[in-house]
């Protein structure tokens, strides 16, 4: 289930990625959820921003360290 943040002035994806999800790790996750905002690279105060449910790949066991 995904939810919608509102961004304030300055917000950027990478920002919102870290704030939202914990990790700026998951900025490329959040631009493919947000594909008609693609263009923005700072926010304006208002604008509806799908934050997109990931998985946690630091808790994947079988996955190598280096994409932990």
């Amino acid at each position: 289930m995904s939810k919608v943040y509102t961004t304030v002035q300055g917000d950027t994806f990478d920002m919102i990625a870290y704030k939202q999800l914990g990790d700026c790790k998951y900025t490329g996750e959040l631009m493919e959820a947000n594909r008609d905002l693609i263009d923005h690279f700072i926010f304006s105060s208002g604008e509806k921003v799908v934050i997109p449910d990931v998985e946690d790949l630091s808790i994947v066991k079988n996955l190598p360290p280096w994409r932990r």
